[in-house]
């Protein structure tokens, strides 16, 4: 009883004075700006996976040259600040780009150096057993990594994954210095026009809450999942 009577009274401490009915108005700006934040982070997550195992199979390459050009990628990127690297696309190597298009191309690569590191820790922890299996079958070293080794480095180092995917939907916040017009940008568009400071802010994040609860549920029903059928 007395935990309960101390909770209201720090909610209404808190909350006090706070006024949320501008939501009445300004709510399909929250879901405008929600839509297009999942846009960017499917289509970030798409290409920014396929570049990660591309470089995550050039990191592990015999070849020193190649293995020293993905080294080389990984350690750049992700010794420069995001904000930075949107800068730098955006102005310059895709100015002729939508800013859509420039956006998804600077989450992207920040998020290749990252996946790609995973993907390569997950492909290492393949038994190899399994590799000199598939050449005794016949398979191409390309149909090997494809069909056998990939698919369980993806398994193995899938709570990973969905850090990086849960971290790259929060990044999309950032290239609203660039005027996309995602949550936090519609967000502070709507702190302009009502003078609210603090309340826009709070919807905001309660809707990126909302979205990365939801995909942390959906990844531990698949993680059970996948387990089940070992």
């Amino acid at each position: 009883m007395i935990n309960n009577v101390l909770l209201l009274t720090i909610k209404s401490t808190l909350f006090q004075g706070l006024k949320f009915n501008f939501l009445e108005r300004y709510w399909p700006y929250y879901l405008r700006g929600l839509g297009m934040t999942l846009r960017l982070a499917f289509f970030a997550v798409l290409i920014g996976t396929l570049l990660g195992i591309i470089i995550g199979m050039m990191r592990l390459s015999k070849v020193k040259a190649v293995h020293w050009v993905a080294t080389g990628w990984v350690n750049f990127v992700r010794g420069i600040p995001v904000m930075l690297q949107i800068f730098i696309i955006y102005y310059g190597l895709a100015s002729n780009m939508s800013d859509f298009w420039a956006a998804v191309c600077a989450l992207s690569v920040n998020s290749s150096a990252y996946i790609g590191e995973h993907i390569r820790a997950g492909i290492q922890a393949v038994d190899k057993g399994q590799t000199e299996a598939a050449r005794s079958l016949g398979m191409t070293h390309f149909q090997n990594m494809m069909i056998i080794v990939i698919p369980q480095a993806i398994k193995n180092i899938l709570p990973s994954l969905v850090n990086e995917f849960i971290l790259l939907i929060k990044n999309t916040s950032i290239v609203s210095i660039i005027g996309l017009h995602e949550l936090m940008y519609l967000s502070n568009t709507v702190r302009a026009n009502t003078y609210l400071a603090f309340e826009p802010l709070i919807c905001a994040a309660v809707v990126y809450f909302c979205v990365t609860y939801v995909l942390k549920k959906l990844v531990g029903i698949m993680e059970r999942r996948l387990q089940a059928s070992d």
